[in-house]
C-alpha cells in the first residue's frame, strides 16, 4: 500500500494505519506507536480533506490519541480541526492560545465552544475582538472568565448590545458588576420606548426606577447571602484544615474575591474591614507583613499579591514595578516583628501606628527599614 502515490493509496493506507493505532495498542511497543505515528502524520499532508476530517473525527475524544498529529489537525483548515479543537483532551492551553492568535475566526469559535475554557484561554478569545466569538464564549456556562476580562466586557456592552444578555445570565458576575449594567441597560430601554411608543416621559422614568431599585435591591441581597455562605464556607475549611495558601490562590484565581477576603481574614484573625485595609493598601506593605507573620512564602506572597489586585477599588491593573516593590518588602521583613504587627491589628490598633512602633525591628538593617519607609502611606 505504501508504494501506491496515488490520492486513493494514501488515503487507503491513512484508514488501515489509523484502524491499527486504536485496535492494537495494547498489543504492540512504545516503538512500533511511534512509527504508526509517524507514518500518520506524514499521511495527512497528502490525502484528501474528507480523510483527514475522519482523521480528526476519530482521534478527537480520544486521551491517548498522538499530541503532534492532533496539533496538525487542529491548525488545519476549520472543516478539519472543528472537531478537534471543540473535544480533544489532549491540547494544552498553550496551543489553544497560539491557534486563537494564528488561525481563523471559525478557529476561535470552535475553542469558545470547547466543554472546558481555562481563564487565560477565555483572555486570548476576548483579547483578539471577534465579537461573535466573545458572546459564544459568554454563553458558556463552563468558560472560566477571570475577573479583569469580566470587568472590561461589561463595559464594552454599554455599546455591543449582543453582550449583555450573556453577561447578565452568567453566575459569575459580580453584583457590583450587575448594578452597573442594570443603569445602563435601562437607559437604552428608555431611549427605545420613548422613540417608539407614546407615553409620558416622566411616568416612564419613574417605572424604570423603580425597577432598577427592586433589582439592586434583589442583587444586594443575594450578595449578602453570598457572603454568609462564603464565612460559614471558610468556618468548615478552616476546621478541616484546607485554609492553605494554595487553595487561596486558587480562590483568587478563579474570582471568587469575597470569599477570598473571608478566608484571608481567618488565617490573619483580623476584621473584615482590616482584612480589606490590610489587602489593598497601595505598595503591598500590609500584604507583605500579614504574609510574612502567617508563613505565607514569598511565591505564594506574589500570587496573592498579582491575583488580589483584582478585588481593590479603581484601576486594577498591575504595573510590573508595584509587584518588584511589593517582594522588596517582602525580603527585608523580619518574621518575629511581623508577627507583633499582626497581633497589634488583631486588636484594631491603628494601622500605621503598629507599623511605625515596630519599624526599627521590622527589617534587620538599615537599609531595609529605608525599604519599609519609602513603602509606609502617607495618609
Amino acid at each position: 500500500m505504501a508504494r501506491d502515490k496515488s490520492v486513493k493509496g494514501r488515503t487507503a493506507l491513512a484508514g488501515v494505519v489509523s484502524e491499527l493505532f486504536f485496535e492494537s495498542r495494547q498489543k504492540y511497543g512504545p516503538r512500533e506507536i511511534e512509527l504508526m505515528t509517524d507514518i500518520l502524520g506524514q499521511l495527512i499532508r497528502d490525502v484528501e480533506m474528507s480523510v483527514r476530517r475522519a482523521l480528526a473525527e476519530k482521534f478527537a475524544t480520544r486521551k491517548d490519541a498522538p499530541h503532534d498529529l492532533l496539533l496538525t489537525l487542529a491548525n488545519d483548515e476549520i472543516k478539519v480541526a472543528h472537531p478537534i479543537l471543540m473535544q480533544s483532551p489532549v491540547l494544552k492551553d498553550e496551543e489553544l492560545i497560539e491557534i486563537i492568535s494564528h488561525r481563523t475566526a471559525e478557529h476561535q469559535l470552535a475553542i469558545a465552544l470547547r466543554q472546558s475554557v481555562s481563564a487565560r484561554v477565555s483572555d486570548a478569545l476576548v483579547a483578539a475582538g471577534n465579537e461573535g466569538v466573545i458572546k459564544t464564549l459568554l454563553e458558556n456556562e463552563n468558560a472560566e472568565v477571570s475577573q479583569s476580562t469580566m470587568n472590561y466586557l461589561v463595559e464594552q456592552s454599554r455599546r455591543i448590545d449582543g453582550y449583555q444578555k450573556p453577561l447578565l445570565d452568567r453566575k459569575d458576575l459580580t453584583p457590583e458588576l450587575a448594578k452597573r449594567m442594570y443603569w445602563w441597560v435601562s437607559a437604552a430601554l428608555r431611549e427605545h420606548i420613548l422613540q417608539n411608543y407614546d407615553v409620558d416621559e416622566s411616568a416612564l422614568d419613574g417605572t424604570i426606577e423603580e425597577t432598577v431599585k427592586d433589582i439592586i435591591a434583589e442583587t444586594r441581597t443575594a450578595a449578602q447571602k453570598k457572603t454568609k455562605n462564603a464565612y460559614e464556607l471558610v468556618e468548615h475549611l478552616h476546621k478541616t484544615n484546607a485554609l492553605s495558601p494554595k487553595f487561596l490562590i486558587q480562590v483568587l484565581r478563579e474570582g471568587e474575591i469575597p470569599l477570598f477576603e473571608a478566608m484571608f481574614a481567618k488565617v490573619t484573625g483580623l476584621s473584615a474591614a482590616f482584612t480589606k485595609r490590610v489587602l489593598y493598601e497601595p505598595g503591598g506593605l500590609g500584604l507583605a507583613v500579614a504574609c510574612r507573620a502567617t508563613n505565607i512564602d514569598k511565591p505564594d506572597f506574589a500570587s496573592i499579591f498579582l491575583l488580589s489586585r483584582q478585588g481593590r477599588p479603581g484601576d486594577k491593573t498591575v504595573d510590573p514595578r508595584e509587584l518588584t516593590k511589593a517582594l522588596s518588602v517582602y525580603d527585608v521583613l523580619d518574621l518575629n516583628a511581623t508577627k507583633t504587627v499582626l497581633a497589634r491589628w488583631r486588636l484594631e490598633a491603628d494601622y500605621q501606628k503598629a507599623i511605625r512602633d515596630l519599624q526599627p525591628k521590622l527589617a534587620a538593617s538599615k537599609a531595609g527599614a529605608a525599604v519599609i519607609n519609602q513603602h509606609l502611606p502617607n495618609h
